[in-house]
């Protein structure tokens, strides 16, 4: 039976956008598998790994019988690489098999059933469903990703906070040392439903969203979250636990604020960066009127010294930080200025993007 022909750049991004979840080694062996269901020229693809599960479908030719198998996906995908990009790929299944052609080219792969295929049970207890742009929420995740916990004991930190309340869409990421908030507007009124997702389903849909106008609808459960887009189902299990109260992490009132080109700010951190430490990404910026001074050392005694003009005639500032935090949010911000709000050396360092009051990033600073 030819369950698909059809050319091998279709089929390769049909793959490619639900195989980002497939570990290449797993428990399960089958959870390596992309399962195919064939209905007529329709096939679904779908692919899981105990807590995420995604879906997609599209029309590739074939036969027109039913069939339902799963086959490595890892795998089929390198193949598909391999070969020429307008070659038409020809994939049959025969006993257990499924045999891809593609000019003199020929791959036999193993199958292993589709009942055995572990889907995800999907809640029954969704809440309302919403919709922003593909393109809004690629920007929210993008403002907030790089401020997540990686592996931290306070597993709830490993995730971004989803708040939908009224109007608004608030994304927030935390790991206890900086905080990013991100907002937009919904376009219809949502009763508060507030959920913690995945770090690995934050990253992957980062992946799969495109920058365009089109919808992506959201529906939130107790445990599980879903997503629509693109002709892609997304579920997900959320994170369990108390996410931080961050209204009280954002300073307000920080009596000494500048405004200053972020490119410029970027830059000279990244210098000063150089010579800082492995371990100790420490560097020391001292705020005068009309001055900003940045300095930084390692163990070696080496040191670097930076200097920008900048407008203010606030307090004389001392304060530290990990420049790797300063330099995080200011490559991950679109707009050119950026402003700072300070109170003194102990307190945390506010950073906003002028016009735009939807986007908060909060660093703590260190000692030096």
């Amino acid at each position: 039976m030819i369950v698909l022909k059809a050319p091998q750049q279709k089929l390769l991004e049909v793959l490619q956008s639900v195989a980002g979840i497939v570990e290449r080694r797993h428990t399960l062996p089958i959870l390596a598998n992309v399962l195919l269901r064939k209905d007529g020229e329709e096939i679904e693809f779908t692919t899981s790994d105990l807590e995420i599960q995604v879906r997609t479908q599209a029309s590739l030719g074939g036969d027109g019988d039913k069939l339902s198998t799963t086959v490595g996906a890892r795998k089929l995908i390198d193949i598909l690489r391999s070969l020429p990009v307008d070659q038409v790929v020809t994939l049959s299944a025969a006993q257990s098999k499924l045999t891809l052609t593609a000019g003199k080219s020929r791959f036999t792969l193993q199958t292993l059933p589709a009942d055995d295929f572990p889907l995800v049970n999907e809640a029954v207890d969704f809440g309302p469903t919403f919709a922003v742009p593909q393109k809004t929420l690629r920007t929210l995740i993008n403002q907030v990703h790089f401020a997540m916990a990686v592996h931290d004991i306070r597993y709830y930190l490993n995730g971004i906070l989803f708040v939908a309340e009224g109007k608004t869409l608030t994304l927030v990421a935390t790991d206890g040392h900086r905080l990013a908030l991100a907002q937009a507007t919904l376009q219809a009124d949502i009763p508060k439903q507030e959920v913690i997702l995945p770090r690995k389903t934050v990253l992957e849909l980062q992946r799969l969203l495109r920058d365009e106008e089109t919808a992506i609808e959201m529906r939130f459960a107790g445990n599980q979250a879903r997503f629509g887009f693109s002709g892609m189902e997304f579920v997900t299990k959320l994170v369990e636990g108390k996410f931080p109260d961050y209204n009280r992490v954002i300073p307000k009132g920080h009596r000494n604020s500048l405004t200053l080109g972020r490119a410029v700010l970027l830059a000279s951190l990244q210098r000063a960066a150089i010579l800082t430490s492995e371990k100790f990404k420490g560097v020391r910026v001292n705020l005068d009127p009309g001055v900003l001074r940045i300095a930084s050392s390692n163990a070696e005694q080496e040191e670097a010294k930076e200097e920008i003009e900048v407008d203010y005639d606030g307090d004389a500032i001392e304060i530290g930080f990990n420049v790797t935090y300063l330099m995080d949010a200011l490559g991950n911000i679109a707009e050119d200025m950026v402003k700072l709000e300070l109170q003194d050396g102990n307190a945390s360092v506010l950073i906003t993007v002028p016009g735009q009051a939807g986007f908060k990033y909060v660093v703590m600073p260190m000692r030096i």
